[in-house]
């Protein structure tokens, strides 16, 4: 392991996507013809006209997978870095203001292309039904991923779904590596897992250090279903693995110990998009400020719990001032 102790830094590497919030009825979705929950692909007019159908003002914030957890990094006063790729539009703007307002270094390249949105619909019943446009967040080239963008990084957060594009995986992990950094890898979905078993294996037991899944996805890439044997495998060839247990809290594997995290209760969740994005904040923030496997997983419990008060991944200043208060 080669991470560089005079450094705390966290650098993510991942989709740059604008979420964009909108409540709205059960009619409005059946009207644009559309199932309730689950994700569908579209266009960049097809944004700009399910926008212009509604007359509710949008909550627009950052998004992306890596991005949540950056933000979390910064958010809890660490030093956080993110490299993607944006528009050069008003969104992209936006996208790129809303890191440097949470403290998060942008490493970001300008595209022709527009900057990649999603649009949630979240009808009162709290579902969220949601419309993606990639855009731009697609583009990013390997052959612009050098050590220079991971200088100074103890840790480096790469969102599992840049296993769809391996050659920018491989040439993430590489980069990271060369800079000294750890690699840190949450496996994203089990869809992500079981389109990605030809390069998974190896990428992990060769260059991952921090394995982060929830059961799910533990069960796609282990096979096992029993908590202990998954853990087990997950930690195999990794100096942390992580198995998240949603209610039941977490298990972390280190040096061949196990201890179990208690989630944190209280309210009934809201909504829990971003939990475990915002749990990987707590847990990277805490190793890379040297907390125990304890504290760094409470303080990930703490955010994961946060998020889900709200509607979306942004947890409110009145949220963190509450989790900073445990650091």
């Amino acid at each position: 392991m080669t991470t560089q102790p005079y450094s705390k830094r966290i650098t993510g590497i991942g989709s740059a996507l604008v979420d964009i919030l909108i409540n709205e009825s059960d009619d409005f979705l059946k009207h644009l013809g559309k199932e309730k929950g689950g994700m569908t692909l579209v266009e960049s007019a097809d944004i700009k006209a399910i926008l212009a159908k509604t007359d509710k003002t949008p909550a627009i914030v950052p998004g992306g997978a890596a991005c949540n957890t950056i933000i979390g990094i910064g958010r809890l006063g660490g030093t956080a870095r993110f490299i993607g790729r944006r528009g050069d539009d008003n969104f992209g703007t936006l996208f790129e203001d809303a890191l440097r307002s949470a403290r998060v270094e942008p490493e970001l390249t300008l595209s022709p292309s527009p900057t990649g949105s999603v649009i949630s619909v979240i009808t009162p019943d709290a579902q969220r039904s949601m419309f993606t446009y990639l855009g731009a967040s697609t583009e990013l080239e390997p052959h612009r991923i050098t050590a220079s963008l991971f200088a100074d990084t103890a840790i480096t957060m790469i969102e599992g779904y840049l296993l769809f594009n391996p050659e920018l995986m491989m040439a993430a992990v590489h980069a990271a590596k060369k800079a000294g950094a750890m690699i840190a890898l949450d496996l994203a979905s089990f869809e992500v897992v079981h389109a990605s078993r030809e390069i998974l294996d190896d990428l992990i037991k060769d260059h991952v250090d921090i394995l982060i899944a929830n059961e799910d996805e533990a069960e796609a890439f282990t096979g096992y279903a029993d908590e202990k044997n998954a853990l087990k495998a997950l930690s195999a060839h990794v100096t942390y693995g992580v198995l998240k247990l949603g209610k039941r809290g977490s298990l972390i594997s280190f040096n061949n110990t196990t201890t179990r995290i208690d989630a944190r209760t209280g309210k009934e969740a809201k909504d829990t998009t971003g939990a475990g994005d915002l749990w990987a904040a707590g847990f990277l923030f805490g190793i890379a400020n040297g907390f125990s496997i304890e504290k760094s997983g409470q303080l990930a419990s703490a955010c994961g719990y946060e998020v889900c008060q709200v509607i979306g991944a942004q947890i409110p200043e009145e949220g963190w001032e509450r989790i900073r208060a445990l650091i």
